[in-house]
């Protein structure tokens, strides 16, 4: 019962950031900060794993190539469909959940604790608005960071793959070509325009109904991270069954 309570509250909250909307000059202005805290602020760290998550996918491929009767251009073929199929939209997401979700689940539950959120309802300022929808709609440029850590971990395949000595670069080029679905992106994009709403929400949500002081501003943002990747992965499974299968 515990459970289902917070869903119906979740389900209201978002009913609540939908309704009475804040002055556009106000929001549009929250909308861009939000761009830079949750977006440009996290472009680095996306780069990074991006990279090295491709490289290590290219080396582990070749070194399970053993056989000589295997072409070498699968090692790209492979990388290139672990890196749109999952790992850019799906595992980057989970990392995005500790990272963006943290920061979120944060900053909203310590204005719930110095009664920051109060005064706004006070003000008559719907809070739930002023609050998360400036973060669904700065979310919802996501799919970019996505799109720029597909690029990475391409390039990080080929990095390690050609210059570990493991492919050539014509063998890499013919197998990053091969058998490429133009759907598998319109998959990827699908799954990441829904983790972007995900993780803009769920943190919110622990967050803004977060009660107590200090301490439990870190217990609801590791509640955040765990619910948040939970959902994901869960989604992740739906969207699958539903889109590929």
């Amino acid at each position: 019962m515990f459970y289902l309570d917070d869903i119906g509250r979740y389900f209201l909250m978002l009913k609540g950031v939908f309704s009475r909307m804040t002055k556009g000059s106000v929001i549009r202005n929250l909308i861009f900060k939000e761009i830079d805290d949750l977006i440009i602020g996290s472009l680095g760290i996306t780069v990074f794993l991006a990279f090295f998550i491709g490289a290590v996918v290219a080396i582990q491929t070749a070194l399970n190539l053993t056989n000589p009767l295997i072409p070498k251009k699968l090692i790209a073929f492979a990388s290139r469909q672990s890196v749109i199929l999952e790992f850019a939209p799906t595992f980057i997401s989970v990392i995005m959940a500790g990272k963006v979700g943290s920061f979120i689940t944060s900053s909203i539950g310590t204005m719930r604790v110095t009664e920051q959120i109060d005064a706004l309802e006070v003000m008559g300022i719907n809070s739930l608005n002023y609050l998360i929808f400036p973060k669904i709609i700065a979310m919802l440029t996501y799919p970019f960071v996505i799109a720029i850590a597909m690029f990475t971990g391409i390039f990080g395949a080929y990095v390690a793959g050609v210059y570990g000595g493991f492919v050539s670069t014509s063998d890499f080029l013919t197998g990053l070509r091969e058998e490429f679905i133009p759907y598998h992106l319109v998959y990827a994009f699908i799954k990441t325009f829904l983790y972007s709403f995900l993780l803009a929400t769920i943190p919110s949500f622990h967050g803004y109904y977060m009660k107590g002081g200090a301490l439990e501003v870190g217990k609801a943002s590791t509640s955040a991270f765990v619910w948040t990747t939970v959902v994901i992965i869960i989604s992740n499974y739906v969207l699958t069954q539903l889109l590929l299968s």
